[in-house]
């Protein structure tokens, strides 16, 4: 079996709690459930800092915690953060911010470290801002490949910002900002004030590029601030196979009515992680396994996966397993065909 899928003994273990299921933890808005990651993202200029000022002035952005990942000797932006060289700002509105210039897991184990300890406020949510070049997938592994991370954070949402003004023409020649927005669960579309004639246009750009994601626009900065911190939607309906990208990427979703043996659905990522692992940019869904009450989540990032979680509920009332995949230059038929291939061996 794959070797981030522990045991049924070990998740107990790691994750001790009367409402464990197999899979640990049930994912609950509880004091002791996994903390809400949103991972906010999108090319230089786009708006994301902005984005961020404003929804911390909202009364839903109290208990955030904002990381803002950057590398190297600059200063944060002084519109979202007073000017401070500590690495822990303390903000209004019950905020935190902390600047993240070496490890991104460094920063996280010790905010948890330090929110136990009672040297920082207590947060409910934590908000990554990457760096504008950033490709969002090594944020992703790193709650993939650290168990202990994986076991107190949760990445609930990837936003990709995208800038009306300049985002088709970035789009065209930038890889990393094509990856950003097929990678994003949610899309927000800013600087819609000033380039109202380009914004039919980056849309269409957008829905060929990313179909599934929800796309929000933001007027002067601001959107709704529940859509910034919202589970993400990423099982929709609409999400349409096999999307043309100029970069090889493809994406599809897989669905199944009935419920599936755990053993089978990882005996069947195992063979496709060990096959096309680098090719699977990125997996996410919901699982109807058998045994199991609620949902359970599944994510990889490539050769990576943070460990699964049993949720309490069902979000929509659809029992039905459905699997996103993001992936480069593997077509979905192949996919299908490993599928049915292991479910119907494992029967």
């Amino acid at each position: 079996m794959l070797s981030f899928w522990c045991s049924v003994q070990a998740m107990d273990q790691v994750f001790p709690s009367k409402a464990s299921g197999q899979f640990g933890r049930r994912m609950r808005r509880e004091r002791g459930a996994k903390v809400p990651v949103i991972v906010i993202t999108g090319f230089l200029g786009a708006g994301k800092t902005t984005l961020l000022k404003r929804f911390l002035e909202t009364p839903e952005g109290a208990g955030t915690a904002i990381v803002v990942n950057e590398f190297g000797e600059a200063g944060i932006d002084d519109a979202l953060l007073r000017a401070s060289a500590d690495e822990t700002i303390l903000m209004g509105n019950g905020c935190l911010c902390c600047i993240s210039r070496t490890d991104l897991q460094d920063t996280l184990r010790r905010m948890v470290i330090e929110r136990e300890r009672g040297e920082i406020p207590d947060f409910r949510r934590i908000v990554i801002e990457t760096s504008g070049l950033a490709d969002p997938s090594p944020i992703l592994q790193t709650f993939a490949t650290d168990r202990a991370l994986g076991g107190v954070f949760h990445v609930e949402a990837v936003i990709a910002v995208v800038d009306a003004e300049n985002g088709v023409k970035t789009l065209d020649w930038s890889s990393e900002a094509r990856k950003q927005v097929i990678l994003a669960d949610r899309l927000v579309v800013t600087k819609t004030d000033i380039a109202k004639d380009q914004t039919d246009a980056l849309t269409a750009q957008l829905r060929k590029l990313n179909a599934a994601a929800d796309i929000v626009t933001a007027v002067s900065g601001k959107i709704d601030p529940n859509r910034l911190i919202e589970p993400a939607d990423t099982l929709r309906n609409t999400f349409v196979a096999e999307a043309d990208h100029s970069d090889g990427i493809g994406s599809f979703v897989l669905t199944e009515a009935k419920p599936i043996k755990w053993a089978t659905f990882s005996r069947i990522m195992e063979t496709l992680i060990t096959l096309r692992g680098s090719d699977l940019l990125r997996v996410k869904g919901f699982l109807d396994v058998e045994g199991c009450k609620g949902p359970v989540l599944v994510q990889f990032v490539q050769h990576l996966a943070p460990p699964p979680v049993e949720l309490e509920t069902w979000p929509d009332g659809n029992r039905e397993s459905r699997v996103v995949f993001i992936t480069r230059n593997m077509p979905e038929q192949q996919v299908r065909t490993l599928f049915d291939a292991v479910k119907a061996l494992a029967l």
